[in-house]
């Protein structure tokens, strides 16, 4: 856990150093990266993480990954179908995971509830977005697309809160077991 402490400690200081730059090619996207044998760990340790957050007179807006994907699944009109599918053969999810897939990466899924969330801050000072539960995408997508999809639309910090190894100084794996993503324009912090 020293480590995830002393890694918060650092990204709080990047975030906060960051705040001062004015240049335009500067996104304030940050990755705290962790073990995914330290996903608990990191859930437990997120309230005290929020709260020293705003202890430094942040307004911290959690984007919570798996609330998000329940609230698109759930509100679906095939959320019974993959249930259905899911109780007459719970082995075979190849094809209900490629529609839930589907639904995730449609016009209203998560990357346009993030962007709407990032359209709404736009302008505010000290707001940051905390997006948590990122291991809630697999098997369906990455969260390195949907960054690259809102290239230009990070305009408060942004944390994202990952579990996977680095690979590289720009390239990340996914859950540690996932392909190399080198296509992050991101500031890594950790593992």
């Amino acid at each position: 856990m020293s480590s995830l402490k002393s890694n918060f400690a650092e990204l709080r200081t990047r975030v906060r150093d960051g705040r001062e730059l004015g240049y335009a090619s500067f996104e304030p996207i940050f990755y705290l990266i962790f073990s995914p044998a330290e996903i608990l760990e990191v859930k437990r340790q997120t309230p005290a993480w929020i709260a020293s957050l705003k202890r430094e007179g942040w307004e911290v807006h959690r984007f919570s990954i798996a609330e998000e994907i329940n609230s698109l699944l759930s509100t679906d009109p095939r959320y019974k179908i993959w249930l259905m599918a899911d109780r007459q053969a719970p082995l075979e999810w190849t094809r209900a995971n490629q529609s839930i897939a589907n639904a995730l990466n449609g016009t209203n899924g998560l990357q346009r509830r993030l962007e709407m969330l990032l359209e709404r801050l736009e302008g505010k000072k000290n707001t940051l977005v905390l997006v948590t539960d990122l291991e809630s995408l697999h098997p369906y997508l990455r969260i390195g697309a949907i960054e690259s999809n809102l290239q230009g639309k990070f305009h408060v910090p942004t944390i994202f809160l990952y579990p996977g190894e680095r690979a590289g100084k720009t390239g990340l794996k996914f859950l540690g077991f996932y392909n190399e993503d080198g296509n992050y324009r991101s500031v890594h912090i950790g593992n």
